[in-house]
């Protein structure tokens, strides 16, 4: 694999990363609520599910999804159930005011953190759909061992960085008292707009 196929299957997964999905929506809601370290630790969970995604389409899953399309259809379903699930639970309680003196004392935990990031970004089988794409024209076969786990580990660093951002950017104080005052309204539409990604997910 030549550097600068490396590069550009950097800079793809980048773009992908950037882009705004039920990731990114979730790194800046914990980032709001309940802070960097949180959003940190739900970035590096973000970060594995990635890796996981980018593993799976280095070693084949799209030939199996190919080879049994239910397998991929009931992954969307179970995903997109999922996205909606926590929309829900955003939508639900958008009128319950922030307690502004524990919420930021008391976060969810490292462990709960990471699983939410985690689990969020396994909700969506795309991208492994999106790694196939560009691993096929960009990794020949017999690749060496280390650049695969040189691929991964910058699928995770991309992933990681980029919603540690994201978090660090909406756990600002001004970020965070405009959320304290429009709470309902944006709760609200995250919970919208991860719902519909969530159908989205589903119905593409």
């Amino acid at each position: 694999m030549t550097l600068a196929a490396f590069l550009a299957v950097a800079f793809l997964h980048l773009m992908a990363a950037i882009s705004p999905g039920p990731a990114v929506l979730m790194a800046a809601r914990t980032g709001v609520t309940e802070g960097l370290r949180t959003g940190f630790f739900l970035a590096a969970g973000i970060g594995i599910g990635g890796v996981i995604w980018a593993a799976a389409a280095l070693f084949g899953l799209q030939l199996v999804f190919q080879a049994a399309p239910s397998l991929l259809w009931a992954l969307k379903i179970g995903g997109a159930a999922y996205l909606i699930w926590m929309a829900w639970g955003m939508w639900r309680d958008a009128d319950r005011p922030l307690d502004t003196t524990t919420a930021q004392s008391t976060p969810r935990s490292a462990g709960s953190a990471f699983r939410l990031g985690l689990f969020t970004n396994l909700a969506n089988p795309k991208p492994a759909v999106l790694f196939s794409a560009i691993f096929i024209g960009t990794v020949p076969p017999g690749t060496a061992l280390w650049v695969y786990a040189a691929l991964l580990l910058v699928v995770f660093l991309n992933e990681t960085i980029w919603n540690t951002l994201v978090a660090r950017i909406f756990s600002l104080d001004r970020t965070r008292a405009a959320y304290i005052s429009l709470k309902s309204i944006i709760d609200r539409t995250f919970g919208g707009l991860l719902a519909l990604l969530g159908v989205k997910i589903a119905a593409t």
